[in-house]
């Protein structure tokens, strides 16, 4: 019976793409429009039938993570881009649009992010271990989009190109105080501190980048230049010059947007300049997904331009300038894919094979979501003063020195 219902929602689901199924009882059909992208999915356990009419995405992923489902001809992206097209051209099935519309009205709910849920989410993810990641990002060990001011560019070059254009949009000079809202593994505030002369305090809620980012502040000399608190963001009570929050604003969750924003607001100096970087929505609001929900980014939501510009307008805060990034995320996520798959013997050497699928998964979705859906990375310059930066943009190109870093 599963068998069945399943094949009737796959044929006015699957309207874009070809895709082949083989069942558990052997019977193969294909779906789509018999054109590309081609993939060809095995299902290898029956009960994993109903599993995707109830809940498709958690399922899809589940069963690619445990191997009850295998993906042959055309790999993963094919599979997952055939799906997401599909579902950006409306061809949702009645059940998962109710589980949509629900999930969109539980979002004060499940989304409410206290200060002790937000440090178990944050724990969930960043608290791997250093080596990890180290196979993964560059050797700075930015965690968010990089800059590709240059389509030859390597992810380091890219990464350093970043930290150069974040700085420039702030604005900076000698002596000056930065509050540093989700500092990761230190490497901004490190920077910042170091090639500018300021004073940076960074926040982190997790217990293992509060550790790397503290030693590697000692290491350097800049432990009394570059302060790292294991601290939630509402907890601060001071006021800075500078503010900059590089992906932490995809943590906050949608019911604490505005909290995030008058936060910022009251921490900023009257003339301080704020530089709020955050992967968000081109289009209208929407859910956050399940699969990376439970197993990637706990309490974790993309927010839309809209759901951006009303708490800020509620602060008063000017927008000095506001860019999308576009694509160079999706150009990110392939570089850290691609290390992660060259490094597959020093992973498996830390995890299983399906904490590896489980990556993988994540890793793709992620691409394709950039490459298919409506997903950008917002950069917001904001302030109190509507003259706090230059009336012009022309400050912030400096190719040939760009490029010497990038080189260095």
């Amino acid at each position: 019976m599963w068998q069945a219902v399943l094949d009737r929602v796959l044929q006015g689901f699957i309207t874009r793409g070809t895709l082949q199924i083989t069942f558990p009882d052997g019977t193969v059909c294909t779906y789509g429009d018999a054109t590309s992208p081609e993939a060809h999915i095995t299902l290898h356990d029956p009960s994993l039938l109903q599993r995707l009419i109830r809940n498709p995405e958690i399922a899809f992923g589940e069963g690619y993570m445990d191997g009850s489902l295998t993906i042959d001809d055309g790999g993963l992206d094919n599979a997952m881009r055939i799906a997401i097209r599909c579902a950006a051209s409306g061809s949702l099935p009645v059940l998962q649009q109710m589980q949509e519309w629900v999930g969109y009205m539980l979002r004060p709910i499940l989304q409410r992010n206290s200060v002790q849920s937000a440090q178990r989410n944050v724990a969930h993810h960043y608290d791997l271990s250093d080596a990890f990641y180290q196979l993964m990002l560059d050797p700075d060990m930015q965690y968010s989009c990089a800059y590709f001011q240059q389509p030859w560019m390597t992810l380091e070059q890219a990464q350093v190109a970043k930290k150069a254009y974040i700085a420039r949009k702030l604005c900076l000079e000698p002596g000056m105080r930065v509050l540093d809202i989700g500092c990761g593994w230190g490497g901004l505030a490190l920077t910042l501190a170091q090639d500018h002369g300021v004073r940076v305090t960074g926040l982190t809620l997790s217990e293992n980048q509060y550790k790397t980012a503290t030693a590697r502040a000692k290491q350097v000399g800049l432990a009394d230049r570059v302060d790292i608190r294991l601290m939630d963001y509402r907890e601060v009570q001071d006021q800075f010059d500078r503010i900059v929050s590089i992906g932490m604003l995809e943590h906050v969750g949608a019911p604490q947007l505005r909290t995030y924003f008058e936060q910022v607001a009251d921490l900023l100096a009257p003339d301080g300049v704020a530089l709020i970087h955050s992967i968000g929505r081109n289009g209208p609001p929407a859910n956050q997904s399940p699969w990376l929900n439970k197993y990637i980014f706990p309490g974790g939501y993309v927010p839309s331009l809209e759901e951006i510009i009303k708490p800020v307008a509620r602060t008063g805060l000017w927008f000095l300038d506001l860019e999308s990034l576009r694509l160079h995320y999706a150009m990110t996520l392939r570089a850290w894919r691609d290390r992660f798959e060259n490094s597959l013997d020093q992973v498996r050497a830390m995890y299983d094979e399906r904490f590896i699928r489980m990556w993988r998964f994540y890793l793709t979705a992620c691409i394709l979501v950039f490459e298919e859906r409506d997903q950008t990375v917002f950069q917001l310059q904001l302030g109190h003063r509507r003259d706090a930066v230059p009336l012009t943009r022309d400050y912030l190109y400096q190719p040939d020195q760009d490029m010497r870093d990038a080189a260095e």
